[in-house]
């Protein structure tokens, strides 16, 4: 999986920051990822679920809304209404760099808003919402009453406090969540819908997707989130989430495309939502790096210098097993254990690794000794205690969402 950062234009022109999560190979489709209320491209539920459908071969482009994250505008200045244009200037924008998007995947808020975006966009074959509300009202009962009787009566602005963050708020933003009719939206849905919700959520209750599925016409289903929070802060719910949306929509999308995967090609992208974890993308693998709690991570997956331990014991294991399998020789099983040492020389670290081998099986002391000279010849041995150069290119991105690449040696 790739990931490339694009920009492109919202309501009133402003300029959005997006993300686009891209498969290895061509992509079976393209969707629309639409955060909730004042989160961001970038929290946790959206990129995990973005991941889990790059995976599934469905190209993603999550981004801020206006006035949040990244991109630009103020925020007292949006309202629902600005956040269905902004998803149509995402549309936009894959509409012509890329293709339009086939599948909207929206969660809380964002899922009142592809459900107001879908009926504008023609080429939209599947809607998912996540944890979504069945009225753009809903938004109201994150204020308290005093702040929207102020927006009412007229006051010009007023600071409300959500999530340990301020935000401002004017009364246009309250008139225009009760003029927006998202049930009439629903009702006109010109595609599949599937609605995922959680039984225990405590900020959108359930019976939200009762009425949004009760509004929308047919096919449409229903997928219970047993025992996930409303922002699916856990990783399993928002992966299993994501597993969900691309099977379900693999009935309404194109056949995925021959694949052309190098499977030998290594990527890396944040996990978000997480201090340091990131996702590792290794051919047809997928794979966690984190870092101890200790550390400031989350222990969600090895340090990248256990995997680098890792590497050299499993090459060894590879390489030894190999040769004695070569020989006939009775080798019954292999264990191999990796310390890493970094001492500090002048102004250099030195880093040295102890590696413990252990034969298994009837072998004499001979084949022993050849098998252990042979643990300094696997590939990953070699590749450490031989010259290694690393070469860094820098990507950058323009408005136009076209990559930019500078090398810097090192």
């Amino acid at each position: 999986m790739r990931l490339r950062d694009v920009e492109f234009p919202g309501h009133d022109g402003l300029r959005l920051a997006g993300r686009l999560n891209l498969p290895d190979g061509e992509p079976r489709a393209w969707a629309l990822y639409a955060h909730c209320f004042t989160c961001g491209k970038d929290v946790l539920a959206a990129a995990r679920i973005a991941a889990g459908l790059t995976r599934a071969g469905i190209a993603v482009l999550r981004f801020d809304f206006a006035g949040i994250g990244g991109s630009a505008g103020d925020f007292a200045d949006t309202n629902y209404t600005t956040a269905v244009e902004d998803l149509l200037g995402a549309a936009a924008f894959l509409r012509r760099e890329h293709a339009a998007p086939a599948l909207l995947v929206g969660h809380s808020f964002g899922g009142a808003v592809v459900l107001g975006a879908a009926a504008q966009i023609p080429e939209v074959k599947a809607v998912a919402t996540v944890a979504a509300p069945s009225a753009a009202t809903h938004v109201l009962g994150m204020l308290d009453r005093t702040a929207i009787a102020a927006l009412r009566a007229g006051t010009p602005a007023v600071d409300v406090e959500l999530f340990q963050r301020h935000f401002t708020f004017k009364p246009q933003f309250v008139a225009d969540l009760e003029a927006a009719r998202v049930h009439d939206a629903i009702a006109r849905l010109p595609c599949a819908l599937l609605a995922l919700h959680s039984p225990q959520d405590e900020l959108v209750a359930p019976d939200n997707a009762q009425r949004i599925l009760a509004t929308a016409p047919q096919p449409k289903s229903f997928i219970a989130l047993d025992g996930a929070d409303h922002l699916l802060t856990r990783r399993e719910d928002a992966d299993y989430a994501a597993r969900v949306i691309a099977t379900w929509a693999e009935r309404y999308l194109p056949p995925a495309p021959p694949a052309t995967r190098d499977l030998e090609h290594v990527s890396v992208s944040e996990s978000g939502g997480r201090p340091w974890a990131c996702d590792l993308h290794v051919g047809r693998h997928e794979l966690v790096a984190d870092e101890p709690e200790t550390a400031g991570g989350a222990d969600t997956g090895p340090t990248p210098i256990q995997y680098l331990e890792a590497a050299l014991a499993a090459c060894t294991a590879m390489t030894v097993r190999m040769v004695a399998n070569h020989k006939g020789w009775p080798l019954a099983g292999i264990n191999v254990e990796i310390h890493l040492r970094t001492t500090r020389a002048g102004d250099r670290n030195d880093t040295h690794l102890d590696r413990d081998i252990e034969l298994l099986g009837a072998l004499d002391d001979t084949q022993r000794a050849y098998l252990l000279q042979i643990a300094n010849r696997c590939p990953v041995h070699r590749i450490l205690t031989g010259q290694v150069e690393v070469t860094t290119r820098l990507k950058s991105v323009g408005f136009a969402g076209e990559s930019a690449t500078s090398k810097a040696e090192m």
